[in-house]
């Protein structure tokens, strides 16, 4: 499957911004999907995962109660909203596609998009 994010930018800190994943491919329904970033001179992170059926999604400890990740299977798109943004979220933000029912954060594999640019000013 090929991925291509977008909806990244420029926002102020306490602003808003969802980034989407679009995905190719005839059987999106059973991939599970995540989101990671990474900012500079930082490792890649997990930020959200959600299984194929978009019914059960966890977060990392740093987005938890402020960014949703939610998907579309008819439209072979997932979504990430990010809520009340601190300059700590700034970083570029990668779509995951891992063919299996839930998604592993801890041990990422699969398809990869290219990355979309989150800053958050203060």
């Amino acid at each position: 499957v090929q991925l291509v994010e977008s909806g990244g930018g420029l926002v102020q800190a306490g602003g808003s911004l969802r980034l989407s994943c679009a995905a190719s491919g005839r059987t999106f329904s059973r991939y599970a999907l995540g989101w990671f970033r990474q900012a500079p001179g930082k490792e890649r992170e997990f930020v959200a995962g959600i299984n194929w059926s978009g019914d059960s999604a966890y977060y990392a400890d740093a987005v938890e109660g402020r960014f949703t990740i939610s998907r579309d299977n008819a439209k072979n798109t997932v979504y990430l909203q990010m809520n009340s943004l601190t300059p700590e979220d700034t970083a570029v933000y990668y779509c995951n596609a891992q063919r299996a029912q839930y998604y592993s954060g801890g041990a990422p594999f699969g398809s990869w998009g290219q990355g979309t640019q989150v800053t958050v000013s203060s």
